[in-house]
């Protein structure tokens, strides 16, 4: 079964430096029956404008996930790491015990355009850590790249929790097939462009739930996607 969240049904503020969509319930924006999809807790999706950003605040107890797709996005934290995070860049900050950091726009000039992911970690209190990889757009371009996982495979950030995420970049009706193991779920989103699961239209800012199918094939034009495997 697959089922669609289109992109106008997510919550959306703009508030002058930062235009933001959620997917699912997060901070103002609370849908009861949008309030997560299995450990996928949330997804942002942030335009951030030139000097603009979030200054430092505090989390704990979660796997926060960020892509950015367009500009640049400088991070800061308590644990000392400082860096610029760029297209095609994954930044993974396990909050764990609590850590506090800021992101914010370098630039004078462009917006950044970045998806925040949170993942629901496997235990609480594990101990704050960062990493960051980049992903070229060879290794994504017409095939599943592995980004995030459980055990930091094939070069992926690894992340507290038994998940995986997929990076892929699809044009001119590229596709690519998935396979779930049993009792595994899936969630696509789309971050730019157009795609086509099992046949099902999708516009950027969509996302599908996928839940008892044994694979699907994902078929895109001048997009972008991540795709979710999911406990």
């Amino acid at each position: 079964m697959i089922s669609i969240r289109k992109a106008e049904e997510r919550g959306h503020f703009n508030h002058g430096w930062l235009d933001t969509f959620h997917t699912f319930s997060f901070a103002d924006y609370y849908d009861p029956e949008n309030m997560g999809f299995r450990t996928l807790r949330v997804i942002n999706d942030d335009r951030v404008a030139p000097g603009g950003g979030f200054p430092t605040h505090g989390h704990r107890d979660m796997e926060i996930v960020t892509y950015v797709l367009e500009g640049a996005l400088a991070h800061r934290d308590s644990m000392g790491t400082g860096s610029i995070i760029r297209p095609g860049e994954v930044q993974r900050m396990s909050a764990g015990t609590g850590v506090r950091h800021s992101e914010m726009n370098p630039s004078d000039e462009e917006w950044v355009h970045l998806l925040q992911i949170w993942i629901l970690p496997e235990r609480p209190n594990i101990t704050p850590s960062y990493e960051q990889t980049a992903f070229s757009t060879e290794e994504r371009s017409g095939k599943l790249r592995l980004v995030a996982s459980h055990d930091g495979r094939e070069g992926s950030v690894t992340i507290h929790q038994d998940a995986e995420l997929y990076a892929t970049l699809l044009d001119g009706g590229q596709s690519v097939t998935h396979e779930f193991k049993p009792n595994r779920y899936g969630w696509l989103h789309v971050a730019r462009g157009e795609a086509e699961i099992n046949g099902t239209k999708l516009r950027a800012g969509d996302g599908a739930a996928i839940a008892d199918e044994k694979s699907i094939t994902i078929s895109g034009q001048g997009s972008e996607l991540l795709l979710f495997d999911l406990p």
